[in-house]
C-alpha cells in the first residue's frame, strides 16, 4: 500500500569508439536493489518503461542508422546495454498484489456491518482480515530493506508518510464532526483515527529498519516484542502502539525476504497446495465466527483488554502469526506475475486506502446498512462488487493527480539544500 517502488532515472548509453566496450555500460540490478524504500506512498511513480524505450534502445536505434564500422559497433553495444539493464518499470507482481489486497481491504470494510446477520459474511471477514494487512506490511518491509538515514530518504519518509498522516488525520476528524454530527470531536495527532494508524506504524517501522538489519535474530526479537505488547494493557492508545508492535513481525519478515522467496511461493505446486489450505481456512472461519472475538485480528488491544487471560495473548499472537504467514503465502501464490489491466492501479493503492475510508465510515454515520435488502445474499454480493469498484476507481491516475498534493507533496522549501547535489548540478 505504500510507495515501495521509487522512480528510476534514465540511463545514458554513450556511443563508444570502434571495437570498444564502454566501461560505464549499465549493470543489471534487481528491482529491490534500486528501491530505497524511503518513499512511503504508493504513488511516487513514473510510468512503467519497456526496454525498447530506454536509452540503451535509443543507442541501438542510432547505431543501426549510423554509417560505417562505428555505427555498427554502436548498434551492437546499444543492444547489449539494453539486455544488461533491467526494464525501468515497476515489478508487476508487487503492483498486482497491492491492488488485489486493497480490494480485499475495501470488501472487508463493506462486510463488517453484515457479520451479525450472516455467518458466511463473518467467515469471509475473518479470513480476509487474517492476511490482507500482513500482506501489505510484508511488501512494505521488503521494499524498505535498503532504507537508511540518508537525507533524501528521510525527506521522502516525511513527505510520503508523516505529512499525509497529518493531513488525513485532520481531514478525518472534520469529516467525523460533520457526518457523525459530533462537532466537539477533538483533533489529536497522538491517537490515529480509523485507517491512519498504518501511516504511523510505517513511519516507526521504517525508522527502525537499520536496527533490524544489524541484530542477529531480527524475527525472534520482533515476535518477542509483539508478544509482550499483547500482554501489556498499560501501553494505551497513543500512536496506536499496540498495532505498531503487534504487526511488527510482518514488517521484519519483509525485511528478511529475498526475490527467490517470492519465486518459491509462486511455483505451480504451491499454487495447487494453496487451494485446499484456503478452503480449510474458510471452513475453520465459518466454525469460529460465532465463537471467536474478531478483534484479535485487529491487533489493537492486549489480551486483557479483550477479556481474556494474559497467557492467551502469547498463544494467540504466535498462532495468528503462523496462520497469517501461511495465508499470505497462499495469496502471493495466486497473484499474477505478468502485467494485467489492474497492474498500473497498484501504484495508487494508498489513494484507495485512505480515500475509501470516508465512504466506509460515512456508510455507518448515514445508516446505509439499515436497508434490509443489503443483508440479503444478493444485497451482499452487490455491496461487495460496489466496494471493489469504488476502491478501484480511487486508485486510478485521475484521482492520483487530484490528491497528489496531499499524498506526495514536494515540499522542497521545507528542507535545507543538499550541498553535494548542488555541486553536481553545477558541474
Amino acid at each position: 500500500m505504500t510507495n515501495e517502488f521509487p522512480a528510476y532515472g534514465e540511463r545514458r548509453v554513450p556511443l563508444p569508439a570502434p571495437r570498444q566496450i564502454p566501461k560505464d555500460a549499465p549493470q543489471a540490478t534487481g528491482a529491490a536493489d534500486g528501491a530505497d524504500g524511503a518513499g512511503a506512498t504508493t504513488a511516487t511513480l513514473t510510468p512503467d518503461a519497456s526496454p525498447a524505450n530506454d536509452k540503451g534502445g535509443a543507442a541501438s536505434g542510432s547505431g543501426r542508422h549510423a554509417k560505417g564500422r562505428v555505427g555498427r559497433t554502436a548498434a551492437g553495444t546499444g543492444r547489449a546495454a539494453t539486455e544488461a539493464a533491467p526494464a525501468k518499470g515497476r515489478d508487476a507482481f508487487f503492483d498486482n498484489a497491492k491492488y488485489l489486497a486493497i480490494v480485499l481491504v475495501a470488501m472487508g470494510h463493506a462486510w463488517e456491518p453484515l457479520r451479525s446477520g450472516s455467518r458466511s459474511a463473518a467467515a469471509l471477514y475473518i479470513t480476509i482480515y487474517a492476511f490482507h494487512m500482513p500482506a501489505f506490511i510484508i511488501i512494505s518491509g521488503y521494499f524498505s530493506r535498503s532504507f537508511d538515514m540518508r537525507k533524501d530518504r528521510l525527506q521522502r519518509l516525511i513527505t510520503g508518510v508523516a505529512v499525509p498522516y497529518v493531513l488525513f488525520e485532520v481531514a478525518y476528524t472534520f469529516f467525523k464532526r460533520w457526518a457523525d454530527d459530533d462537532p466537539g470531536y477533538p483533533i489529536t495527532l497522538l491517537q490515529p483515527w480509523y485507517l491512519t494508524w498504518f501511516l504511523v506504524a510505517l513511519f516507526i517501522w521504517r525508522l527502525t529498519t537499520p536496527l533490524w538489519k544489524i541484530v542477529r535474530w531480527p524475527l525472534p526479537l520482533a515476535l518477542t516484542i509483539a508478544v509482550l505488547a499483547a500482554v501489556s494493557p498499560e501501553i494505551g492508545d497513543d500512536l496506536n502502539l499496540q498495532r505498531v508492535l503487534q504487526f511488527l513481525p510482518f514488517f521484519v519478515v519483509g525485511l528478511t525476504l529475498r526475490p527467490e522467496h517470492f519465486q518459491l511461493v509462486r511455483r505451480r505446486s504451491v499454487r495447487i497446495a494453496a487451494l485446499p489450505v484456503v478452503a480449510g481456512a474458510l471452513v475453520f472461519a465459518y466454525w469460529a465466527a460465532p465463537r471467536m472475538n474478531a478483534a484479535w485480528f485487529y491487533h489493537r488491544d492486549s489480551a486483557q483488554e479483550l477479556g481474556a487471560p494474559w497467557w492467551s495473548g502469547v498463544v494467540m499472537t504466535l498462532a495468528m502469526f503462523g496462520c497469517s504467514l501461511v495465508l499470505v503465502a497462499c495469496f502471493f501464490a495466486w497473484v499474477p506475475g505478468r502485467r494485467t489491466w489492474y497492474t498500473a492501479l497498484g501504484a495508487g493503492t494508498l489513494y484507495g486506502y485512505l480515500l475509501h475510508g470516508f465512504l466506509a465510515k460515512g456508510s455507518r454515520f448515514w445508516h446505509w446498512y439499515d436497508n434490509a435488502w443489503l443483508h440479503t445474499p444478493w444485497g451482499q454480493v452487490l455491496l461487495t462488487l460496489i466496494a471493489g469498484t469504488i476502491v478501484t476507481l480511487l486508485c486510478t491516475p485521475p484521482v492520483q493527480r487530484i490528491f497528489r498534493f496531499a499524498m506526495e507533496p514536494k515540499m522542497a522549501w521545507a528542507f535545507k539544500p543538499d550541498p553535494v547535489g548542488m555541486a553536481r548540478q553545477r558541474r
